[in-house]
């Protein structure tokens, strides 16, 4: 699958609007302030200032709590604003050169969705019942309540039945109706419970009207590249680099990366994988990086790698939060932000300028979109690596863990394009715990 000319120039920012904007954790209809989408427009200069060219909206469609136990994909959840409220984000954000990637979750939904509480009414009579897997007890009639199978525990999150022609036709309305209202792809939330031939058939009648669509896959495990190819799916999240990128800083193991970095060197040869070192569902990159002093490192690797690449909101000022395995333990993760940039705390602004610096970069060498890497020099606390794509186009990176100087071969590399190195015929002397990117 050849994605859209315009995604191999792409930088998502990615937000949790009901987070960012403290919106109520339940949903009503009342909620305490309105049209809170719109406390997202403030922030789209601050998003194209940052160098981003798209905006990941999570969740925005009417839900019971989190956004990820959908009710009606059709309306925009009243904690959040309105239709014409979208409908004014996407307009503005586009008018800044900026992308809208919508979260669709159509793996399982919740228990308000009105087909499973005709269910929950009418028995197994209902019309909608081929829409779910249920457990009917003997003698079941309306208002008996069936088991049914839900999502990896969470009883509150009702799996949808992927085998139902009526379910893949919701989900392709769905997709193509918001498509047609602006938006500019989807990231289709635990795509990997989710068979590959019903994304196959959505996705293929979904790009019959929006074929520039960038279709994405969260995928935690499995084969990356088997699952996007049979799902007609342009990316999937690139979880085994997360891991590895923040694991062997960590653990001063670049020798772990670079077994990271080979795997995504093949994955690079189907697909550009989404790339992140945060998101909304993992401990931020400053809380799990045991010296928050190695961000920048983080950061340099996921401007530098092929892919595409994702800064979760907050990450670029360099805020914390650890996840939970509790009720509410992902709030540390997903937290309101100020009203506008000027509220900010002046203490990001070191790491705001690092993202900065690099995404500069990334979008002056957008071929590094399908580039692989070659590991020139590779130590527990060194690593040096070539980044290579069709054509002239080279650079290489150089990162040191250890705490004092260390002499990196750079490949012939002698231009210094961002971080700090002495570069000289016997190669580039990199400061300690210092990175550099050359040309």
């Amino acid at each position: 699958m050849k994605s859209a000319p315009w995604v191999e120039h792409v930088i998502w920012w990615q937000v949790y609007p009901l987070g960012f904007v403290g919106a109520e954790k339940t949903a009503t209809d009342r909620p305490a302030a309105q049209h809170r989408l719109l406390d997202l427009l403030p922030w789209l200069d601050y998003a194209v200032e940052l160098g981003a060219s798209g905006l990941t909206l999570g969740p925005v469609f009417a839900s019971e709590t989190h956004g990820y136990d959908t009710t009606d994909y059709f309306r925009i959840d009243a904690r959040l604003g309105t239709l014409e409220d979208f409908d004014t984000l996407v307009a503005e954000a586009h008018r800044r050169g900026l992308r809208i990637l919508l979260d669709g979750v159509f793996n399982h939904v919740g228990r308000s969705f009105r087909p499973f509480q005709d269910v929950l009414a009418d028995g197994p009579g209902a019309a909608s019942t081929r829409w779910f897997v249920l457990d009917w007890p003997d003698g079941a009639g309306p208002g008996t309540e069936p088991g049914y199978r839900d999502f990896e525990g969470h009883h509150h999150l009702v799996a949808l039945d992927h085998r139902e022609p009526a379910v893949a036709d919701l989900v392709v309305e769905v997709m193509r109706y918001w498509l047609d209202r602006g938006a500019d792809g989807w990231r289709l939330d635990a795509a990997y419970a989710v068979p590959a031939p019903f994304w196959a058939d959505v996705t293929a009648r979904v790009r019959a009207a929006h074929p520039d669509a960038y279709l994405i896959g969260e995928y935690i495990h499995s084969d990356y590249a088997a699952e996007v190819g049979a799902g007609g799916l342009d990316s999937a999240t690139q979880y085994e680099l997360w891991k590895a990128i923040w694991s062997s800083l960590n653990d001063a193991n670049f020798f772990e990366l670079s077994a990271a970095l080979e795997r995504h060197n093949a994955l690079l040869a189907s697909y550009a994988p989404l790339t992140f070192v945060g998101n909304h569902d993992v401990t931020r990159i400053a809380s799990r990086l045991t010296d928050p002093a190695l961000v920048a490192h983080a950061v340099v690797l996921l401007m530098t790698l092929g892919g595409t690449p994702s800064v979760y909101y907050g990450d670029e000022q360099g805020y914390r939060g650890v996840k939970e395995d509790r009720a509410g333990g992902d709030d540390d993760v997903r937290p309101l932000f100020p009203p506008s940039p000027s509220d900010l705390s002046s203490i990001g602004q070191g790491v705001f300028a690092v993202h900065q610096q690099l995404i500069g970069l990334r979008r002056r060498h957008a071929w590094l979109h399908r580039a692989t890497t070659q590991v020139l020099q590779l130590s527990n606390e060194v690593l040096a690596y070539r980044v290579t794509a069709e054509g002239p186009e080279e650079l290489v990176v150089a990162l040191n863990l250890s705490r004092r100087p260390a002499r990196v071969d750079v490949g012939g590399a002698s231009d210094v394009l961002a971080g700090e190195a002495a570069v000289d015929g016997a190669g580039a002397l990199v400061p300690a715990r210092g990175w550099a990117v050359l040309g």
